[in-house]
């Protein structure tokens, strides 16, 4: 898979910072799993975890481990070869954390890059009790951000 480049988010630590430094860390470690092509891990997740996928092929929303499960390795089984980069986290505040990123792909059916260039996406990670609650995946970076009320 492609490397991620995780950089430290431009929001200051208050006085949650403990719990924002952890969630952060959380995330990357969920990040780190993907990139060497581990997704089916997910004792990161809270066993009630919400599971949206904003746009693409398959847009809906999951609730649970094995629901979220399904959803993902159907978004993948698409693929013969899915290429993913990270180019920023950032810490929203105490309990969010986005991701920034980029993905790209041949789709397995045809052989074909099914995605002409690289699409720009994001990811949302709502954590609490050091677990994920609810993941948020956008095909569609600009919208994730209008979503959030921030710009890049």
């Amino acid at each position: 898979m492609g490397r991620a480049a995780v950089m430290r988010g431009s929001v200051p630590l208050r006085d949650t910072g403990r719990a924002m430094s952890e969630n952060l860390d959380l995330v990357r470690s969920i990040l780190a799993a993907h990139e060497r092509g581990d997704y089916g891990s997910a004792g990161w997740a809270d066993p009630d975890v919400e599971f949206v996928m904003v746009g693409g092929p398959d847009p809906g929303v999951w609730k649970g481990r094995a629901a979220m499960a399904k959803a993902w390795g159907n978004a993948l089984s698409a693929f013969a070869e899915l290429h993913s980069e990270i180019d920023e986290v950032r810490e929203l505040d105490d309990e969010r954390v986005l991701t920034l990123g980029s993905f790209g792909g041949t789709g397995k059916a045809s052989g074909i890059g099914v995605l002409e260039g690289w699409m720009n996406g994001a990811g949302l990670y709502q954590v609490r009790d050091g677990q994920v609650i609810r993941v948020v995946l956008y095909s569609d970076r600009a919208r994730a951000l209008a979503d959030l009320g921030l710009k890049e």
